[in-house]
């Protein structure tokens, strides 16, 4: 079985308070797009779990993908095993989902594999234990969310052409949420008042100050993306969008792109790849 794992966007960020453990409490809505890592599942019956092909400096204890199959593993008690090939497309530490991404695909994947028949709401609960984002790359729909990213409600989404730059920088997300010039006291906005047409120049990504102000690489490149479209930081980066009214004019713009950074083309969907390789 081979299956994708999606990348999202976020196409904005709030943040309106704390929790007393000191989890930050969100406002975003994610969106997916055509732009998806590849993972491979092979079923063995001798229970091992193992990543035969995959990024060799992430030792498998850490990988979440290896996780996420052990997780499901425990909590079902199969005696099934798989073997994981991870085919990367996806930046690690861009602010896209790779890793979560990742995950929730063995998830779902080895949902069907193993025969487990857990619903989605089992998984998403299984999957917020490997990471906040996990659960909205289960469930398979843009969403609105809110807490700490896994209370979320489906919305209808304009699906547009985004393109995508990544600068080649790692951003630190412990490093930017720790930042004291971080806003934390955002006014919450109700998800009708989005949807009934707030424009993208009036929402905000509350990290990109922060990223801007911490990296100078990632400022020059939303500066330059802003020169033919409104442009944004997603996650806490180091990814950065702006949307374009065709495929062919953010194609052009690709084109144009400084050889020191990488990008790609991509549509946005509300409906996850993942979700119709399942089908």
């Amino acid at each position: 079985m081979v299956l994708p794992a999606p990348a999202k966007l976020n196409l904005f960020i709030h943040i309106t308070g704390r929790r007393e453990d000191g989890y930050h409490l969100l406002q975003t809505v994610f969106q997916f797009l055509d732009y998806s890592d590849e993972i491979g599942l092979s079923l063995r019956e001798d229970g091992v779990i193992q990543r035969v092909k995959g990024l060799e400096h992430i030792p498998q204890e850490s990988d979440l993908c290896v996780r996420a199959a052990k997780l499901l593993q425990a909590f079902t008690k199969t005696s099934q095993g798989v073997d994981l090939s991870i085919d990367k497309k996806l930046p690690i530490g861009g602010g896209i989902g790779g890793g979560s991404s990742d995950a929730a695909t063995v998830l779902q994947g080895l949902n069907m594999l193993w025969n487990c028949r857990l619903s989605d709401n089992d998984l998403a609960k299984l999957g917020l234990r490997l990471g906040a984002d996990v659960p909205v790359f289960v469930r398979g729909f843009s969403a609105w969310a809110e807490g700490v990213g896994e209370q979320l409600t489906p919305v209808e989404l304009d699906e547009k052409w985004f393109l995508v730059i990544y600068p080649k920088i790692s951003v630190s997300t412990a490093e930017i949420f720790i930042d004291k010039s971080l806003t934390r006291d955002c006014e919450p906005i109700k998800i009708a008042r989005f949807l009934k047409g707030n424009k993208f120049e009036k929402l905000s990504n509350v990290f990109e100050p922060v990223v801007r102000n911490n990296y100078p690489e990632i400022a020059n490149a939303l500066d330059w993306l802003m020169s033919f479209s409104p442009s944004r930081l997603t996650g806490t980066g180091a990814c950065l969008f702006a949307s374009f009214k065709s495929e062919e004019e953010a194609n052009q713009v690709l084109d144009q792109l400084p050889k020191k950074w990488q990008g790609f083309v991509a549509k946005g969907l509300n409906k996850s790849p993942l979700k119709s390789a399942l089908l």
